[in-house]
C-alpha cells in the first residue's frame, strides 16, 4: 500500500511525457469548475432554511417564535426565511458571515443551547450579538427586502412615518435600533441592554407596540 502510494506520487511530480501543455490547462479548467460548483453547491445548502432548522434548538426555538409574525405568514404571501435575515445576500459578504458562524458549529457539537432552559439563558446573549453585528452593516439584511427609497411612508402610521423620517432617512439610526423583536421574542428587557444599563425607549419600543 505504501509503495502504491509513494508510486503515485512520483508519477504527480514528474512532468508530463504524453498529454501537452494545452490538455493539462484544460484539465485544470475544467477540475477548477467542477470544485467551484461543488463549492457553490455547498454554500447555497447551507443557506436554506431547512439546513438552519435542521437542529433542533433552532426548530423549537427561533423558528417557533417566528411563525405568529408578519414575516412568516402575511396577507402578500412573502415569507422571510432564516437566510434572508441572518445572511446578507452579497457574494462577499456571506462568505464573511459564513466564516463567523462556523464557530456556532462548536455550540452544536458541545450542546450550549441544547434545551429550551439553556435557550432563554443565553437569549439575551445571542440576541446582543446579532444586533450588534447588525448595527455594524447597517441593517445589510433587512434593506435586502426594505428599502427606504421604496418606502410610501403616507400609507404608514403616523409614529412609523415620524420615525423613518427623523432616524431611516437621515441615516442618523438603522433598522434594527428600532426594531429588535420583529421575528423572535425579546429577551427581558427590563433588566439590561446590550450596553449594560437599563433599556432605552428605542429598544423598547416595538415591544410596547406589539
Amino acid at each position: 500500500m505504501l509503495a502504491h502510494a509513494r508510486r503515485m506520487w512520483d508519477t504527480i511530480r514528474r512532468p508530463s511525457v504524453h498529454y501537452s501543455l494545452g490538455f493539462l490547462t484544460l484539465g485544470g479548467f475544467i477540475m477548477g469548475i467542477i470544485f467551484w460548483g461543488g463549492f457553490n453547491t455547498a454554500l447555497e445548502v447551507t443557506n436554506t432554511e431547512t439546513f438552519c432548522i435542521g437542529c433542533h434548538e433552532m426548530r423549537d426555538n427561533p423558528l417557533a417564535e417566528l411563525k405568529p409574525t408578519i414575516h412568516y405568514t402575511n396577507r402578500s404571501g412573502v415569507r422571510a426565511t432564516c437566510p434572508d435575515c441572518h445572511v446578507p445576500h452579497n457574494w462577499t459578504d456571506k462568505i464573511a458571515r459564513k466564516m463567523q458562524a462556523s464557530k456556532e458549529v462548536w455550540g452544536t457539537i458541545f450542546g450550549t443551547i441544547n434545551t429550551r432552559e439553556k435557550f432563554l439563558a443565553h437569549r439575551l446573549t445571542l440576541a446582543q450579538h446579532e444586533w450588534a453585528r447588525l448595527e455594524a452593516n447597517d441593517s445589510l439584511e433587512c434593506r435586502n427586502c426594505h428599502s427606504a427609497e421604496s418606502m410610501d411612508i403616507t400609507r404608514q402610521s403616523t409614529r412609523a412615518a415620524d420615525a423613518h423620517q427623523r432616524f431611516l432617512f437621515t441615516g442618523e439610526q438603522t433598522c434594527i435600533d428600532c426594531h429588535k423583536g420583529i421575528a423572535h421574542e425579546l429577551p427581558n428587557m427590563s433588566q439590561t441592554s446590550m450596553f449594560g444599563g437599563p433599556p432605552s425607549q428605542m429598544e423598547l419600543a416595538h415591544s410596547l407596540s406589539r
